[in-house]
Parts: C-alpha cells; sequence; structure tokens
C-alpha cells in the first residue's frame, strides 16, 4: 500500500514531473486527509479543484486515530526539545507527523519529495519511506 505525501502532488501539478512515476505505481494507493486538507487548503484553481475531488473519490482515505494524534504531540515536543524548533516550524512538521503516523499505522509506504523533514520525523519514529 502506497500514500502520497502533498509534496508528490504539488511538485507534478506544478511541473508533471512525477506524473508517469504515480500512473506506474504498482501498489494499492490510498490517500491521507491529512494531505487532502493541505492540498485543498492551497487549491489555486478550478482545475486544481476538479484533481482533488477526484482524488478523493477514487481512493480511500486514511485518517489519523485517536492514538496517532496524541503521539504527534508526544514526538512534537522530543523534537523541539532536541532540535530547539520555533513554534512555527513545529506547525508545520504536525501534519507531515501526522501523515507518517498514519502511514507507520496502516503498514503504508510513504512516498514523498519532501526528504528533510520526513528523514527527520523517521528518526524518531520508523516508518517505511520512499522519496522521489
Amino acid at each position: 500500500m502506497v500514500l502520497f505525501d502533498s509534496s508528490i502532488f504539488i511538485d507534478d501539478l506544478r511541473t508533471g514531473c512525477f506524473s508517469e512515476r504515480i500512473a506506474g505505481i504498482g501498489d494499492i494507493v490510498r490517500t491521507s486527509s491529512v494531505v487532502l486538507a493541505e492540498l485543498w487548503r492551497g487549491a489555486a484553481n478550478d482545475a486544481e479543484e476538479r484533481f482533488l475531488a477526484w482524488l478523493a473519490n477514487h481512493y480511500p482515505l486514511l485518517t489519523p486515530t485517536e492514538e496517532n494524534w496524541l503521539k504527534s504531540g508526544q514526538l512534537l515536543r522530543r523534537i523541539q526539545q532536541e532540535h530547539g524548533f520555533e513554534a512555527k516550524k513545529l506547525r508545520d512538521l504536525h501534519f507531515d507527523v501526522l501523515i507518517a503516523l498514519t502511514a507507520r499505522t496502516s503498514g503504508a509506504k510513504l512516498i514523498t519529495s519532501n526528504r528533510a523533514d520526513f528523514q527527520l520525523i523517521k528518526s524518531y519514529r520508523d516508518f517505511k519511506l520512499e522519496v522521489w
């Protein structure tokens, strides 16, 4: 099972750079409700809105569990203590942590182009990760 991070869709919508790789995925694809929320927040035009509606209708959603939410706060606290990140950076990381924990809980491989943030998260909580 595969879960795409919003960075893959954003990069692909802007440049088409991942279209062939996405189309060639042989695994079962799921969509993260967190990713959809991020994408809806930044949707800039009707074409992007149509794509998001299509995505939601064609791939079942995975949503963070109660435990994922609680663990995300604990994990972010550890990251803050060890790295001294300011509140803005922690807010930016929070959705990524939720996406990673959801992938872990479901056994899905997370595919992202956001290497730095997801490798940081992976150093605190292991999950299947592929960086494009």
